[in-house]
């Protein structure tokens, strides 16, 4: 028998062995906290919390919370200050909820996984026991204070009256659907490796999209508790708009994070009239819902307007997504709305890859033959 003791074994079982349930956080660090946390404000993110040992914040809407280093300066040897200083504003940490932080940390280092040895300066604290190594260095908590097991921010300080001001900034953002990584040449299949043998995540979705000029593949992971999301993007050339995010995050990391809503257009517009860019789509797109799905029964013209895109089909059914321009250094948001669908947006996939493509060309990061 390995060296996990026998409890550890028994509260695994085959099918989810490390027993997770769902995204807690993503963490941010960057030389500008301060314009994170405004960024996530105008999206509908409240401050609820400050760990007084660490001074992060926490910002909360609906089920996401995301944590921003308020001063990584302050400790420069610390991982958060390390990370900005090599990536600039970034995500340097995100958690998986399991049912035990424990085995579920002892089992991923029996799997495979690094533990992240020596870290200080990280959300929790450098007493927190149960983080690995993540993609590009950054952190990947497990943790098990959630739900009926009380909340990981209940020895935080509370921001007075914050339950009220979430219910006033809410723009209808509800859970944390899946966070995509872009991954060096060569190494989709490392991360994907790393997450099915680790998590026992699967392949859900695998893409080979292709542009005027450039192209990706991707592969779409998903873990067994059918929560957490990561597809992982792997450039087909020098150009594509994967290798302009390795080059401008200074390594493989988050690209975008998706969030999902009951109401996309209600959601989308709260953002637009605050002032949140989203990124534009062909106008041809628009012009082929109808012919594409020709019984979705939404209303192309407001969809047309906010620049909403829609995918699915009558068996597996529908979703709407957006992305917004780039929040943080390369990273963006997405916002989806799940209508029955548990992809990625197959059909929308191309249209994303054209439009940031489309931007690369105006600015003049690739070029294209007249």
């Amino acid at each position: 028998m390995n060296d996990m003791t026998q409890s550890t074994v028994e509260k695994l079982d085959l099918e989810n062995p490390l027993g997770v349930d769902g995204f807690e956080f993503v963490e941010f660090t960057g030389p500008e906290p301060r314009a994170m946390i405004s960024r996530l404000e105008l999206m509908g993110f409240t401050q609820t919390h400050v760990n007084p040992r660490t001074d992060v914040v926490r910002l909360k809407q609906g089920d996401i919370s995301f944590l921003v280093h308020r001063k990584p300066q302050d400790r420069p040897e610390s991982q958060a200050a390390t990370f900005a200083k090599d990536h600039g504003p970034s995500a340097n940490g995100m958690a998986f909820r399991t049912t035990d932080a424990k085995a579920a940390y002892e089992g991923a280092v029996e799997r495979g996984a690094k533990p992240a040895q020596g870290v200080s300066g990280g959300a929790l604290g450098s007493d927190y026991p149960y983080i690995l190594e993540g993609i590009g260095g950054s952190l990947l908590y497990v943790i098990d204070q959630y739900g009926d097991a009380g909340s990981l921010y209940d020895t935080w300080d509370e921001i007075e009256g914050w339950e009220e001001s979430e219910r006033k900034n809410s723009m209808g953002l509800e859970i944390l659907d899946h966070l995509t990584h872009n991954v060096r040449r060569g190494e989709m299949r490392t991360w994907s490796g790393f997450y099915g043998s680790v998590f026992n995540f699967e392949e859900q979705k695998y893409f080979d999209i292709k542009g005027k000029a450039t192209g990706l593949f991707s592969q779409a992971m998903i873990a067994p508790d059918r929560a957490i999301r990561i597809p992982l993007n792997e450039s087909q050339d020098d150009n594509s708009q994967i290798e302009e995010f390795l080059r401008r995050y200074n390594g493989e990391g988050i690209q975008h994070i998706a969030l999902t809503t009951e109401n996309i257009f209600e959601t989308v517009e709260a953002m637009r009239e605050r002032g949140v860019d989203f990124q534009d789509t062909i106008e041809t797109y628009f012009e082929l819902i109808d012919k594409r799905l020709p019984n979705h029964g939404h209303d192309v013209a407001r969809m047309r307007k906010n620049r909403i895109l829609i995918d699915g089909s009558d068996e597996d059914g529908l979703l709407l997504q957006i992305f917004t321009q780039d929040a943080f250094g390369p990273i963006f948001f997405e916002i989806i709305q799940r209508k029955g669908n548990e992809g990625f947006g197959n059909g929308n996939f191309q249209a994303l890859f054209d439009s940031i493509e489309l931007d690369q060309i105006r600015r003049g990061v690739i070029k294209v033959d007249a």
